[in-house]
Formats: structure tokens, sequence, C-alpha cells
């Protein structure tokens, strides 16, 4: 059950930080000047935190086919 309550505690940190670097997004979005490199280097950095996401959610929550 340790290892659950290590996963679970994982998954809410990638979490925050999923949502963290959407309200990062649209800040850089809304300036003046848009850094097209770095909007594409936050985009792809919540793209893997959305995977790591996916996959703890998976270990935490498994499918079981009935």
């Amino acid at each position: 059950m340790e290892s659950q309550e290590i996963l679970k505690q994982q998954l809410e940190r990638l979490e925050h930080e999923h949502h963290d670097l959407d309200a990062m997004i649209d800040r850089v979005l809304d300036d003046a000047v848009v850094d097209q490199i770095a909007v594409q280097r936050l985009k792809k950095r919540k793209l893997l935190l959305r995977d790591q996401i996916t996959y703890l959610r998976g270990r935490i929550l498994p499918d079981i086919i009935a």
C-alpha cells in the first residue's frame, strides 16, 4: 500500500506542475512579443507531463476487463 501512496503523491505533483505550465504558457502568450521557442518548449514539457500522469493513473487504477 505504501507504493500506492508514493504513486499518488507523484501524480499530485505532476498534475500541479501541469497546471502551472498552463498558467505559464498563458502568460507567455499574453506578452507583446511572443517567444515561440519558449512556448514550444513549455508545450513539449506539458505533453511529457501528461504522458507521465496517464502512466501513473494507469498504475494506480489499472484497467480491469470484467
